[in-house]
């Protein structure tokens, strides 16, 4: 029987392996951010040890770096000194560690990707769910807790129980206007937010073979919120041309070698995955989120569902709780929900196809009064490349600041926060009660939904829109 392509990569890294234990797996790199991180560094001390490689560990300041201003000072206290534990602990143990005014700072899951430092069949660790995304260059990418963080730091290895394999084949192609987010969304509304808990998701297909890989970190960004810890995506010649040149991708002889390997890294023919899930491309339509979960989504078009339609009597409770909070009635088209905010970034649309997606929708017109727009890169490479590109200029007509890179709004630990009542559309990741700001209320979109939404003031597609911003 073949194996898939998670089954090469976890048998690879095995360094042992017994009956009724978990596998110890070893870790190609380990990435560090703000916050969870100091607890691993205090239990290193306390246990005498040191990090076991720290030329494969990275940190970066992220989730806690004010966004408006680079250099505004943290004003919450402990926050600020979470980043500064971040700095002195990785010049402690000898760790590489990217702060503000680093031209190379950014998102972990933006800035492994963008220097190369993720390459296919890795093993890739960080203190976050979201590390998912990097499985897009067919690595094993997993978010892991405190207590993991201190046991790669001083062992690089983490024990793990094998997961099952779940296979999600994407058939036919995406229309024009239907992204990566919409694809994700409707396969999480589809399978549920628990639908592949316990699995390792590979998604293959003709749909998400075209996508770019930046589309591609989308999709496995979100698998976390189908209940998996790691989404991949078997490496092709769009990974290589990725990698290729980037400043830790291999050169010259070694890229040959590397890339020789990278071309075995595929489910095999005849491997048999646990679970199978079909997703039709053809029938995908832009997406929203309705409720207080990603799973609680609908196509643009449709309208907030009655709860009493659900069957499930769990679904059922979830439905009516989550309109609550959400103040929205059944029956509304979902075209017709005034919003007062938009946030466009995160790890999982911060990039620059992201935002040249909301470019392409601000160019030439205005945000509606009264919304309020966070523009946020996922890293200072992408908010370097927005300005040689024009993107900024763009931005500043349509009436948006293009600010400096950080998590953001998207968990809103930092000071970019929605008020109480305040409704987004964002692209972000989770939709969760007071995941935004206490009392907020988020509808996950797109980038070019979230950029055409800012115009309309309302949940809108780029179609919505005429060429002086009015919708039709």
């Amino acid at each position: 029987m073949g194996e898939t392509l998670a089954e090469k990569v976890w048998k690879s890294h095995t360094v042992r392996s017994a009956p009724g234990e978990p596998d110890l797996l070893y870790v190609d790199l380990h990435l560090l951010h703000e916050v969870n991180t100091p607890i691993a560094f205090d239990g290193l001390r306390e246990s005498g040890r040191t990090v076991r490689r720290p030329d494969l560990t990275l940190g970066t300041e992220d989730h806690l770096v004010p966004t408006a201003d680079l250099f505004k000072r943290i004003e919450e206290p402990a926050m600020r000194r979470q980043a500064e534990l971040l700095a002195r602990n990785c010049a402690e143990f000898g760790i590489e560690v990217y702060r503000r005014g680093d031209p190379q700072r950014g998102i972990a899951h933006v800035i492994g990707p963008e220097l190369g430092l993720v390459q296919p069949g890795m093993t890739v660790v960080c203190c976050d769910s979201h590390t998912t995304t990097m499985g897009a260059f067919g690595a094993l990418a997993l978010g892991i807790g405190t207590s993991q963080v201190e046991h790669v730091l001083a062992t690089q290895t983490l024990p793990l129980t094998r997961p099952r394999t779940m296979r999600v084949t994407v058939t036919g192609r995406l229309a024009d206007g239907v992204s990566a987010k919409d694809l994700i969304l409707a396969l999480i509304a589809q399978i549920g937010t628990a639908g592949a808990q316990g699995h390792i998701v590979e998604y293959q297909g003709p749909a998400v073979e075209a996508l770019s890989m930046e589309a591609r970190m989308t999709v496995c960004n979100m698998t976390v919120e189908a209940g998996s810890r790691a989404g991949m995506i078997a490496p092709d010649e769009t990974t290589y041309a990725y990698l290729r040149g980037r400043p830790h991708s291999p050169a010259g002889p070694d890229w040959e070698t590397e890339l020789a390997h990278w071309r075995t890294l595929r489910s095999d023919d005849d491997a048999v995955f646990d679970t199978e899930v079909v997703l039709d491309g053809d029938k995908l339509a832009p997406q929203v989120t309705w409720g207080t979960n990603p799973a609680q989504t609908a196509p643009l078009d449709a309208t907030v569902p009655d709860p009493a339609s659900f069957a499930d009597p769990q679904h059922r409770a979830a439905a009516e709780r989550a309109l609550a909070y959400m103040d929205l009635t059944p029956g509304t088209f979902l075209r017709d929900i005034a919003i007062d905010a938009v946030f466009i970034g995160s790890c999982t649309n911060g990039r620059i196809e992201d935002l040249r997606a909301a470019a392409d929708v601000l160019r030439g017109r205005r945000v509606a009064p009264g919304v309020e727009v966070y523009l946020v890169p996922g890293s200072d490479t992408v908010r370097a490349q927005a300005v040689d590109e024009g993107l900024e200029e763009a931005f500043r007509a349509a009436g948006v600041q293009l600010r400096t890179s950080g998590c953001s709004l998207c968990a809103a630990v930092n000071e970019d926060r929605l008020r109480p009542g305040q409704r987004a559309a964002s692209t972000n990741n989770r939709n969760f009660e007071g995941r935004q700001g206490k009392g907020a209320r988020t509808h996950v979109v797109s980038p070019a939904v979230a950029a055409a939404s800012a115009v309309a003031g309302r949940l809108a597609a780029p179609k919505d829109l005429d060429q002086k911003g009015r919708t039709q």
